[in-house]
């Protein structure tokens, strides 16, 4: 059994799995068999993040990150998880390969997805014109006329990005005005490949094979125009990814995982969680990776209490600790 489990790979995960790799708690961090290193994986120059004056890339900070976590001793497995038993003192983490893994403690950091805008369109054309991932996608549109769907931060930064290939980027936004802070509303509006579309929704996308096209209503009058498109981007925000834990450990009314005060404490005791999971408003890398910070400290002290508690749930971690280590010895005796 392992002291620690951190589920998710973005900077909360990571951060948390430095910290604690660094205490020799001797981390396991479950990073997913796909969506490896968080939604900075997606992101391209990324300049808000303390220590790189130049900017760096998303994937390359995620890198730098991983790389210093297994420097100090941390163990990536490249699994989802499908189950979690969070009862007891004992945390076990079931994964897609069937395997189980068992921790005193346990944080979870899985960050959030991708917000779909709920048409049956979206299933059928993704990846096929519609995304949800500029950087992934954008080399496709090279000379193409795209939207992109939002107002936020993120999709200013997808049109922004989209304008690299794209000869024509609409901008689709449900309002007259942007929620974007001012530097990234700047830079689209100075963008001469932009163009808004102010109080409009998309309500169909076309096409069978490709997106050729979208329905737009207008949010103010109810009219409905067709927009000729050949991709479409959606970047509406993000839902945390809690479907594991629900029923397990409270949330909050927006539907992030509740913790105590600052702390990472959850609702059941040897449960942390860090990042997006529990930050409905900043959901920024840097704020994701102080909260990691919190979440491997606050599991360290976890720990040490668990050492000096005469409890009995403490009692019960030791005792199969030791029928473990005298079930080997046993079993070494006999051969």
């Amino acid at each position: 059994m392992r002291d620690i489990i951190i589920i998710g790979s973005g900077p909360a995960g990571f951060t948390a799995a430095i910290y604690a790799a660094r205490a020799e708690l001797k981390p396991l961090l479950i990073a997913s068999s796909v969506e490896i290193g968080g939604e900075l994986m997606n992101t391209t120059e990324v300049e808000n993040f303390p220590g790189f004056p130049e900017g760096i890339m998303g994937p390359d900070l995620m890198a730098k990150l991983q790389a210093q976590a297994e420097r100090f001793g941390t163990e990536v497995v490249y699994d989802d998880v499908v189950e979690l038993d969070v009862e007891g003192p004992v945390k076990r983490v079931k994964l897609g390969s069937g395997d189980v893994h068992e921790a005193k403690a346990l944080i979870y950091a899985t960050g959030s997805a991708y917000r779909k805008l709920g048409l049956p369109e979206e299933e059928i054309l993704s990846g096929h014109g519609l995304s949800w991932c500029a950087t992934c996608d954008g080399f496709f549109f090279k000379q193409k006329t795209i939207a992109v769907v939002g107002g936020g931060d993120s999709a200013m930064e997808e049109a922004t990005f989209l304008t690299k290939f794209a000869d024509k980027v609409y901008v689709i936004h449900r309002r007259d005005s942007l929620r974007a802070s001012k530097i990234m509303q700047k830079r689209a509006f100075d963008n001469p490949k932009i163009e808004f579309i102010w109080n409009a929704e998309v309500t169909q996308i076309h096409g069978t094979d490709q997106v050729t096209g979208v329905t737009l209503r207008d949010t103010v009058t109810g009219e409905l125009r067709a927009l000729d498109l050949d991709g479409l981007f959606v970047a509406v925000g993000n839902d945390p990814r809690t479907h594991l834990v629900h029923g397990k450990l409270q949330l909050t009314r927006e539907g992030t995982i509740h913790v105590e005060g600052r702390s990472s404490r959850t609702s059941v005791p040897g449960v942390f969680a860090a990042g997006d999971v529990i930050d409905p408003f900043y959901r920024q890398a840097v704020t994701a990776a102080g909260s990691g910070t919190v979440a491997a400290l606050d599991a360290e002290h976890y720990l040490a209490a668990l050492e000096d508690s005469p409890s009995p749930e403490i009692a019960e971690i030791k005792a199969e600790a030791i029928e473990e280590v005298t079930a080997v010895e046993n079993f070494a005796q006999t051969r």
